[in-house]
């Protein structure tokens, strides 16, 4: 791997703000600069370009300008878009998958069929592309059953109905705002993981196994949410349920990326659940995930730089290995998110404190004078020995803060520790 590299990332959350943390880590790594990216990456040095992240041309124009060595990409919506098709046409180097492989996360109904193919175990399923014809589908599902936008939806596409009335109330809403395609599937039980793959057509490396809280409230309750919070390592996820996730669901999917003539680089989510009868797919992502990413990657031992610098020029990739550490991050959000999140809270200088990380989301403003900015603000993340230590010590810090207009769970890391706060 060359010294001295700039690296654009392309985003401007959470995820984003840790890809460049971790990034400017490596001591190959010159520069990073992320793009649009948001005003709290001051706070570790790394420079803020305002180009939105549709504006491909833009986002060209300027990895040229800066000799960019090559650009990660954060968000799906790009993905999705055709963001690395349009840099590969003028030979540059991105980290992603191409815009036919970013189906995987643009259409549930297509990532389905793929799992059908290439025997990838998955939850019973059909596709609708009508309110009644879904509707009269709903005795072959039973309840609870899980209704799910076909296209992005940001983490909150997903509504699982418990009766009859809201599923119908549910999928005629869907369709009365634009869905052309809405899937049902059967409802499973157990815990559910999340898996990170980066694919290098069909070679892959495993990063830490995570777990996130999508529901908006403590006791997984309230909407679904981009993430609430996450930890890492996963004491519960014994061995063999770890090689059965290899085996069943990470190597069948590479093999069909494969066979698939996917040419894949970039990372594959597996979003799984673990069931009585072994893990199932639940989703995929084609992209890191937020709020996992800003637990996961600091739990790397390997230079995350040289891994994604490997894949992106088809060299061999380095084996991931991981540190002793046990991180868990807690989002702080806007009051009334996910549905009508206030903006504008006044931040100001979070305190420093060791121990403690703050991964910026979405904020505006100086650094002295940060606001909210809606939706999902910032993480508090610890790093300690142990699980427990790291709990204790974010809800330790977060009580020491004074936000009435924004909110947070109490019950991050609870299914590993049995504690909340």
């Amino acid at each position: 791997m060359k010294d001295n590299l700039n690296i654009l990332v392309v985003g401007s959350g959470g995820r984003e703000f840790a890809v460049a943390r971790a990034l400017k880590k490596s001591p190959h790594v010159a520069k990073v600069y992320v793009a649009p990216g948001n005003s709290g990456l001051a706070s570790i040095g790394v420079e803020a370009v305002d180009i939105p992240e549709d504006d491909f041309k833009g986002l060209k124009d300027f990895a040229i300008a800066h000799q960019v060595a090559w650009t990660f990409v954060g968000p799906e919506d790009a993905l999705v878009a055709g963001i690395v098709d349009y840099f590969q046409a003028f030979g540059l180097k991105i980290f992603g998958p191409n815009a036919r492989a970013a189906q995987l996360e643009g259409s549930k109904d297509y990532a389905l069929k793929f799992m059908e193919k290439y025997d990838v175990p998955h939850p019973r399923y059909e596709s609708y592309e009508d309110a009644d014809s879904a509707i009269a589908a709903l005795s072959d599902f039973g309840l609870p059953v899980v209704l799910k936008e076909d296209g992005l939806a940001g983490g909150k596409g997903v509504v699982i109905a418990e009766d009859e009335s809201t599923a119908k109330e549910t999928l005629r809403w869907m369709f009365d705002n634009g869905q052309k395609r809405v899937v049902l599937e059967e409802f499973l039980t157990g815990p559910e993981y999340s898996v990170f793959a980066v694919m290098q057509n069909g070679e892959y490396r495993l990063l830490p196994v995570a777990q996130d809280h999508k529901r908006a409230y403590d006791g997984d309750k309230g909407p679904n949410t981009g993430g609430m919070g996450s930890y890492s390592p996963v004491p519960q996820l014994t061995a063999e349920q770890r090689a059965a996730i290899i085996d069943e669901l990470v190597k069948p999917a590479a093999k069909g990326l494969e066979k698939g003539g996917y040419n894949y680089h970039g990372v594959l989510y597996l979003g799984l659940m673990m069931t009585e009868k072994g893990p199932k797919m639940i989703e995929y992502n084609v992209r890191l995930g937020d709020p996992e990413t800003e637990v996961v990657l600091p739990r790397l031992a390997t230079d995350f730089a040289e891994l994604i610098d490997a894949n992106v020029n088809d060299e061999e990739m380095p084996e991931v290995k991981e540190n002793d550490l046990a991180i868990l991050g807690v989002i702080l959000a806007a009051k009334g998110y996910p549905k009508n999140p206030v903006k504008g809270q006044a931040l100001g200088t979070l305190p420093a404190e060791d121990g403690i990380a703050i991964d910026y989301a979405n904020v505006k403003g100086p650094l002295t004078d940060l606001k909210g900015n809606g939706g999902r603000i910032l993480m508090v993340r610890a790093e300690a020995a142990s699980l427990d230590a790291a709990q204790k010590h974010v809800y330790d810090y977060l009580a020491k803060l004074d936000e009435p207009e924004c909110f947070y769970r109490r019950d991050i890391g609870a299914r590993a520790t049995g504690k909340t706060y």
